[in-house]
């Protein structure tokens, strides 16, 4: 059974004040998304027996529905993509750019993992790119399925040890802030700075999803993420990593 949380609500509803909303067949409403309808004053039941066996037998070609304008479609349009389920949106739909980003920033990772076993370097530098990864497709779950991404750690710290550790990378790993990246500093650090520079890309492209702040924990979540990056540039130059 599919939970409908507050998020996936923001996104649907964000254009639209009903004064009921219908909970469809087989889907449960999140205790988050209960108080976000109160919050709007929006009542909500489930959706009426009659009322899914009359949309059901008017429109049984209607395969998928758009998800701008309510549009039936029997085939899914070359020109639109999945947003949620059956929902579609075009290609070029802001949520749709921000997945797409999702998803290079994880070729990134995977490549550059590659790179790095290639060139001989440690384990444990692998093993963390390994762990952003993990972060990455777990990030890509919540967004395609609607969840709230869920608390975490990132290479062993939470999100506040995280923020703490790279805003003091002197106190912490003897490094520095802000050190401008240069070629001397080795393959390994460039290829740490520029996965920084992906997440960073990645974390934009959320917040133009999302301008209304509906996702907050994805686009906090990244940004944590940037900083782990951070955190492992500092261990390489503090030869945590040889």
């Amino acid at each position: 059974m599919k939970v409908i949380t507050e998020s996936v609500l923001r996104e649907e509803l964000r254009n639209s004040q009903p004064e009921c909303y219908y909970i469809p067949e087989g889907k449960l409403l999140s205790p988050a998304g209960r108080e976000y309808l109160r919050q709007r004053k929006i009542k909500f039941e489930k959706q009426p027996a009659a009322e899914r066996v009359l949309s059901e037998s008017a429109a049984p070609e209607a395969k998928f529905i758009d998800h701008e304008t309510g549009a039936a479609y029997g085939e899914k349009p070359e020109h639109m993509t999945h947003l949620f389920g059956r929902e579609l949106v075009e290609k070029c739909h802001p949520a749709i750019v921000f997945r797409g980003k999702l998803d290079n920033l994880q070729a990134e990772l995977v490549l550059a993992q590659t790179v790095l076993s290639a060139c001989g370097k440690s384990a444990a530098l692998i093993g963390d790119l390994d762990d952003v990864l993990r972060i990455t497709r777990e990030i890509m779950r919540c967004a395609v399925l609607g969840e709230e991404f869920p608390p975490c750690t990132i290479l062993g710290f939470d999100f506040g040890q995280l923020r703490e550790r790279s805003h003091d990378p002197k106190h912490f790993y003897g490094v520095e802030p802000m050190l401008l990246p240069d070629c001397s500093m080795g393959v390994g650090y460039a290829v740490l700075n520029r996965l920084r520079t992906e997440v960073r890309e990645t974390e934009a492209a959320a917040a133009a999803a999302w301008r209304g702040g509906e996702r907050t924990d994805i686009i906090s979540a990244l940004n944590r993420l940037s900083s782990a990056l951070h955190i492992m540039m500092c261990r390489y130059l503090a030869g945590e990593y040889r």
